[in-house]
């Protein structure tokens, strides 16, 4: 076969692998980051103590870690954790939870997902009442009312949430749907 290639197959499905490995490390390594602000020790930090085992138990190798942990001790700015409120088809209420090292750029991209994908964007406070508020920053918002969609509105509600959590920032999503 003329121009086949064994080696380039499995290129290919390691470019794959590794790229959504990479999202997901990025993705843990952000929130330890985020943990780690307020205590850089894990012994006296609960919440940066489970980001660090949720890591490993995802194989992101021990220096990553480490850095992580380091660059949140020595930058005054760092991360900052945001969440952010929208609604999608049918009403159903989204809560989008985020850790950034830009707000600003994460508010924009998140918005023109959101349209994109054919939510609307909600004014802080909004969408909260449905939900019961979480005791930390990595806990899960709880829907008080749940709202029961069709299967088509499901649908659009499945891609407005793949298109989130492709996002680098996005750290959870959670919704009233049914």
């Amino acid at each position: 076969m003329s121009g086949h290639s064994h080696w380039s197959g499995i290129k290919h499905q390691k470019e794959i692998t590794d790229k959504k490995r990479g999202v997901v490390f990025s993705k843990l390594l952000m929130a330890i980051s985020a943990s780690a602000k307020s205590d850089p020790d894990p012994n006296f930090n609960p919440r940066l103590r489970s980001a660090i085992e949720k890591a490993e138990e995802n194989n992101v190798p021990a220096e990553n870690i480490a850095r992580a942990i380091k660059r949140a001790k020595e930058s005054a700015e760092g991360v900052e954790e945001l969440i952010f409120e929208g609604y999608g088809p049918a009403g159903v209420g989204i809560i989008i939870s985020v850790i950034t090292s830009n707000s600003n750029r994460a508010i924009s991209e998140i918005k023109s997902i959101l349209i994109k994908a054919g939510a609307r964007w909600a004014d802080p406070g909004s969408v909260k009442w449905a939900f019961e508020t979480p005791k930390s920053f990595g806990g899960d918002w709880i829907p008080k009312h749940l709202i029961p969609i069709e299967e088509e509105d499901a649908k659009k509600l499945s891609s407005i949430i793949d298109s989130l959590e492709s996002h680098d920032d996005v750290q959870k999503i959670f919704t009233n749907a049914e």
